[in-house]
């Protein structure tokens, strides 16, 4: 089924798969007691299944195989090997918890196997080094930041909806496929999560992402930079709470609530914290395919104003807990 034939058709089946697949995922997860039970390193209240992101790893490397078994397109089928990888690792996390080592490991070996086959078929230095880098940082920052309600998904589609334009042919295809799965995934998970997408799906998707970051890259150059502007939600607060949690020497691999969305869903929900999360990255997409063709120096003053205006925000957020307790202090003086 070429995409060209049928656009709407693609979609609405790789939307199903991520839903029946989700649904299939969720009866596996309570019969096999697979659940996240709530406690002082998680944001949830009740005990929720995890693993439902597997849906979204199913759909995506099947459609990634579809798509490259008429040339057998050796980077389709390492994105595809590469997800698979990191979904493998993730299953086995969710069942029996491995050593973070080890699950780095895999990650690092599916993103240099990946980042090789772009260089066998002659990508550029800056795509390679994309291709590495953008799947091993990003399948771990889609880890950490799967902590609320929806907000890994939509973060997913709104970064992937904006690499679209950058995308040519059976990459495109691949785009769609991966968004139309998380939005298959997404009525599951939001606005109350009736299952978590486990490291199973987190980590598969931010391996997903980075590599069709690559792709972007190879594809439309320098202007593909824009796409840092959705991904800042995601790597502001990723970087700067592991950043701060290296500077107090703690165990930084260790799990934690201590992200700025974390501290916002204790203080307002997670619903209003991750539309919030998905408004700013939707701005960000925006921008990104508006000011695509603009200058380098144009590109590089923004990404700037952009990254500096979230390092504001994400120490705003922070400060929230602090200041709901200096209020709850003064709340018992009174």
């Amino acid at each position: 089924m070429p995409l060209s034939d049928g656009p709407y058709l693609w979609l609405a089946v790789f939307f199903c798969l991520g839903a029946i697949g989700t649904w299939g995922a969720r009866r596996y997860a309570v019969s096999r007691r697979l659940l996240d039970a709530p406690g002082e390193r998680r944001s949830h209240r009740v005990p929720t299944p995890r693993g439902g992101g597997i849906a979204i790893v199913a759909g995506t490397v099947l459609a990634a195989v579809f798509l490259a078994l008429p040339s057998l397109d050796p980077v389709l089928l390492a994105f595809a090997l590469g997800m698979a990888a990191v979904a493998a690792v993730g299953w086995v996390d969710d069942h029996r918890p491995l050593s973070p080592w080890a699950r780095l490991g895999v990650h690092a070996l599916a993103a240099a196997a990946f980042a090789a086959v772009l260089a066998l078929g002659g990508a550029g230095t800056v795509a390679i080094a994309t291709g590495f880098l953008a799947p091993l940082v990003l399948t771990n920052i889609w880890n950490f930041m799967d902590g609320i309600d929806g907000i890994a998904a939509s973060q997913a589609v709104i970064v992937v909806l904006a690499c679209l334009p950058f995308l040519p042919g059976t990459h495109h295809a691949l785009a769609l496929a991966l968004v139309a799965a998380c939005m298959g995934f997404l009525p599951f998970n939001f606005p109350r999560a009736r299952i978590f997408m486990g490291d199973v799906g987190s980590g598969a998707v931010g391996f997903a992402i980075g590599a069709l970051l690559a792709l972007s890259t190879g594809a439309g150059g320098y202007g593909a930079a824009w796409l840092l502007l959705p991904l800042a939600p995601f790597l502001v607060d990723s970087s700067l709470t592991l950043l701060r949690r290296v500077v107090r020497g703690e165990r930084w691999w260790t799990p934690h609530v201590q992200h700025a969305y974390q501290v916002a869903a204790r203080r307002f929900g997670h619903v209003p914290v991750t539309l919030a999360y998905g408004l700013v990255a939707a701005a960000g997409l925006a921008v990104a395919w508006y000011c695509r063709d603009a200058s380098l120096s144009f590109m590089s003053f923004s990404l700037l104003a952009w990254y500096m205006s979230a390092a504001v925000l994400w120490l705003c957020l922070q400060g929230i807990e602090h200041q709901g307790g200096r209020q709850s202090g003064l709340d018992k003086e009174i």
